[in-house]
């Protein structure tokens, strides 16, 4: 199950450092995780100070 970045983000940008394929990019005002692209490892939930990035039930 992929990862999606909620409204709570307050991009410091500390998932997408984290993330190790490189899915989580900038987007306007937060940031936004490629489902496609996503392993679904957590690394962004974990580090993330807020608990921005959260499973995607949808996906």
């Amino acid at each position: 199950m992929a990862f999606k970045i909620t409204d709570d983000c307050i991009a410091c940008g500390a998932c997408a450092a984290q993330c190790p394929v490189e899915a989580i990019t900038e987007g306007d005002g937060k940031f936004e995780i490629n489902a496609d692209e996503c392993l679904s490892c957590g690394s962004c939930a974990d580090v993330c100070p807020v608990g921005a990035p959260v499973e995607d039930e949808g996906k």
